[in-house]
């Protein structure tokens, strides 16, 4: 630990140039203390570093002085390709192999090079989970993707939405994708190839033995087919409704971008300013929730089962607070 310390402070003091022992502290998360025991210990090994004090001083290494140790150990290289997505990076418990992995980059890149690769760093940041949603509990995250990496079959207790709800599944897990900040595994069960959902695993116990991956499967492949899949399922049926120039607004807002598209492709405006548009629905009960939301700036004319869930929703909500 300490000497990965070490490394550390001297990666930072050549990618960043002077820093003050409370800066290294903050970065490092250790006291101050422990940065001045450090430096002293870099300076016992011949490491040409100096501190200057007062408000602009601080530790910087010798002019021209770089050191190699920049080589990346097995699972910094591994990380790499979460080095954009900080958050999942912690999920999967990479979050300071991805922090050591970035800083030797830096350190090994040319100075022009390292400096462009700061600014984008500065300039752009990806914030993969969705709005108005709290981050989902993936207790089992670690445990999955060992099993993913290693071949290691799995026994879960999962939860699904029909019944029985809760049901057992020995696994043998494919891949991990990431999709608007929620975990979803592949994994073969029996003879089919499914997609369940990280949160909803309640128990997982490893199995011994490996698993053989087959060798022609594609995890971007399949996850593309389950999505063009998953999107044909949610298109029960139709609705034919009319929105108000605000409701058309709030429509792009609130709706999915499938429900948005049909209603940009099927628009029409009739003579009081309203717009018709036929858009595609998951079911009546998801729809009646869904269009709710738009208020007084929607009127559903079809399905007529649709249109009399709404009205009788609306007739029990008048009616409740008429009271």
């Amino acid at each position: 630990m300490r000497a990965s310390r070490l490394v550390s402070i001297l990666l930072l003091l050549q990618t960043r140039g002077r820093m003050t022992a409370q800066d290294l502290a903050e970065r490092l998360e250790v006291s101050v203390r422990t940065i001045y025991r450090d430096v002293e210990s870099l300076h016992s090994a011949g490491i040409p570093l100096y501190g200057d004090a007062g408000p602009r001083g601080g530790y910087q290494l010798l002019d021209g002085y770089r050191t190699r140790l920049t080589g990346l150990t097995t699972d910094e290289a591994e990380s790499l390709f979460l080095a954009g997505l900080p958050g999942p990076a912690a999920e999967l418990g990479l979050g300071a192999v991805v922090t050591a992995a970035q800083l030797k980059l830096m350190a090994a890149l040319p100075i022009e090079l390292r400096d462009r690769a700061g600014r984008i760093q500065e300039r752009f940041h990806l914030d993969a989970p969705t709005w108005y949603r709290d981050p989902e509990p993936v207790t089992h995250l670690p445990a999955v993707a060992d099993a993913v990496w290693n071949e290691r079959p799995i026994q879960v207790r999962y939860r699904r939405w029909k019944a029985p709800q809760e049901v057992q599944r020995r696994l043998e897990p494919y891949g991990l994708v990431i999709k608007a900040g929620r975990w979803y595994l592949v994994a073969c069960s029996g003879t089919d190839v499914r997609t369940y959902r990280v949160s909803q695993i309640l128990d997982l116990h490893p199995l011994p033995g490996r698993f053989a991956r087959p060798g022609d499967f594609d995890l971007t492949a399949y996850w593309q087919a389950y999505l063009a899949e998953f999107e044909e399922r949610l298109r029960w049926g139709e609705a034919v409704v009319r929105l108000s120039p605000r409701g058309v607004e709030r429509l792009e807002l609130l709706m999915t971008p499938g429900v948005v598209a049909a209603a940009r492709a099927t628009a029409t405006t009739d003579g009081e300013g309203w717009t018709r548009v036929t858009v595609p629905i998951e079911s009546i009960e998801h729809a009646l929730g869904e269009f709710l939301r738009l208020g007084t700036d929607v009127e559903v004319l079809s399905p007529a089962e649709l249109r009399d869930g709404l009205a009788a929703t609306v007739a029990e909500l008048a009616g409740r607070y008429g009271r």
